[in-house]
């Protein structure tokens, strides 16, 4: 299982898995532009270059799903799948006090939104409830390794 929709009150909650940490980001955005239409059945005819960077892994995962919902808005790109994702951690140079900075490289491949059938609006991403974790697997083929598990709330 790659995610699943959690209750929610008013918005869309979704929990993503991954072994990775690039995994678990790119199935939480799956889960979220799933709701709009099944990403599965996008074709693949455009690529974008997604690159963002952050103090924080949350704010990391914020930023990355914000330029995809931007991409949506701006020019009708509806993301399919992602290829070459990688996330970094850096030490930042200066104070000494150890202070990290995160990055996130992809490209995201899609088509424009207008060549399928799109049902709701996602209006924005949230920090609410939003969680980034490992744990181990609790069942399936990885039971017992450890999995990454992205929690992340979709204002709709």
């Amino acid at each position: 299982m790659k995610y699943k929709y959690l209750k929610h009150t008013a918005d869309l909650k979704v929990r993503a898995f991954g072994k990775t940490l690039e995994e678990a980001f790119a199935n939480a955005a799956i889960g979220g532009f799933d709701f709009l239409t099944p990403t599965s059945n996008i074709k693949k005819r455009i690529e974008k270059n997604i690159s963002v960077s952050a103090k924080r892994v949350e704010s990391l995962l914020y930023d990355f799903i914000e330029e995809l919902l931007f991409l949506l808005d701006t020019e009708g790109f509806m993301i399919s799948e992602f290829k070459d994702m990688r996330i970094k951690e850096d030490k930042e140079e200066g104070d000494g006090d150890g202070d990290k900075s995160f990055s996130l490289q992809c490209i995201a491949l899609g088509d424009h939104y207008k060549n399928y059938e799109v049902k709701g609006d996602i209006k924005a991403i949230t920090y609410s409830e939003m969680s980034i974790r490992k744990e181990k697997d609790k069942g399936g083929k990885d039971k017992g390794k450890d999995v990454f598990v992205v929690e992340a709330v979709f204002d709709i």
